[in-house]
């Protein structure tokens, strides 16, 4: 059996790491490269015959003129800008990308969440369920016959020019822009490396500086991975510099948010609600104060980390990721080609 070296580059951690490795076919060596300086990129490129880069890194003409073997570029994301195709192009090198289903899906639960909050769905969902006389009498419903918000909610709204601003920008981010594409929505973003005018022009994004983002979004769209400048980054001083009522959805790292702060918005009413999907202690331990919150109807919706579905760092989630080089070698179409 053929083996071809494959040089893997990502920014994400061990666990996501031994999933990709566990999902690769036998005929591919792969050696796994974890923010690798250029020296030792350059070095691996050597005898690589296939480069997967995943979510996000440049790779440019100097990294494809070291690569003399290099048959195929694979970007695991949708997010191709940071590669030099034509350089690719003019080595012979194809281009690709590969849609990451996890990604789509924690985008889609983001879009969720915020519907969840704007429509206060646990509050008015309660009631529906109490199906309690208090309300007064019952009518058979018919075209002029029905009783509109019978409970009296205020502020259920909806999405409709509301300001959602994404910080932790990345592959999600992309995919949570595309989804909300069409809503009539302005999408503001903060990352530590700007796009391109034309990448925000694409997904209709207006980059703005992080206390802008604070101050001006209706919902605040928390991506931010766990590094150690990001540890409980999110904290009381965020919150008072959030727009009054503003709500805080989050798939991010679960240890990026002060949860017994973010409680203490909630509670004061300087927030209007928050929708998470990861905690600091996971799985959610009993007395986190969030839990106290939703129980008592606050606008407030927690899922146990299910954004991304439920195998989202399983080795058969990821065996797709290697679809375009199996098929490179086997001499089929490759699926999402950009050159």
């Amino acid at each position: 059996m053929t083996q071809y070296n494959v040089v893997f580059t990502t920014e994400r951690g061990q666990r996501h790491q031994q999933a990709a490795l566990e999902a690769a076919p036998d005929n591919l060596a792969i050696t796994m490269l974890r923010q690798p300086t250029r020296a030792e990129l350059l070095a691996q490129l050597a005898n690589a015959n296939y480069f997967i880069s995943e979510r996000t890194g440049v790779i440019d003409a100097g990294m494809i003129a070291a690569a003399p073997n290099l048959k195929l570029i694979l970007r695991l994301g949708s997010l191709t800008y940071d590669i030099d195709t034509a350089a690719a192009k003019a080595a012979g090198v194809v281009v690709c990308y590969w849609p990451v289903g996890s990604v789509i899906r924690v985008a889609e639960h983001m879009v969720m969440q915020m519907l969840a909050l704007s429509k206060k769905l646990r509050e008015t969902e309660a009631i529906a369920l109490a199906a309690g006389s208090e309300w007064g009498q019952s009518k058979r419903t018919d075209e002029d016959t029905f009783a509109y918000n019978w409970s009296a909610r205020q502020n259920v709204e909806g999405l409709w020019q509301k300001t959602v601003g994404i910080i932790g920008f990345g592959e999600i981010g992309a995919e949570l822009a595309r989804r909300l594409a069409g809503w009539d929505v302005t999408l503001l973003y903060n990352k530590r490396r700007r796009l391109p005018e034309s990448v925000e022009t694409e997904l209709g994004l207006t980059y703005v500086d992080e206390a802008t983002l604070f101050s001006q979004a209706d919902y605040v769209a928390n991506l931010l991975p766990y590094f150690r400048n990001t540890d409980l980054m999110i904290n009381a001083d965020y919150f008072a510099r959030m727009k009054d009522g503003a709500c805080l959805v989050s798939c991010g790292s679960g240890s990026v948010i002060d949860e017994p702060a973010l409680a203490e918005a909630i509670t004061s009413g300087k927030l209007g609600g928050a929708a998470l999907d990861t905690f600091e202690w996971e799985p959610i331990k009993a007395d986190n104060p969030l839990i106290a919150l939703a129980k008592a109807h606050y606008n407030v919706l927690l899922t146990p980390h299910i954004a991304a579905g439920a195998t989202a760092a399983a080795a058969r989630e990821r065996m797709s990721d290697y679809t375009n080089i199996v098929n490179h070698i086997a001499g089929r179409p490759i699926k999402y080609r950009k050159v």
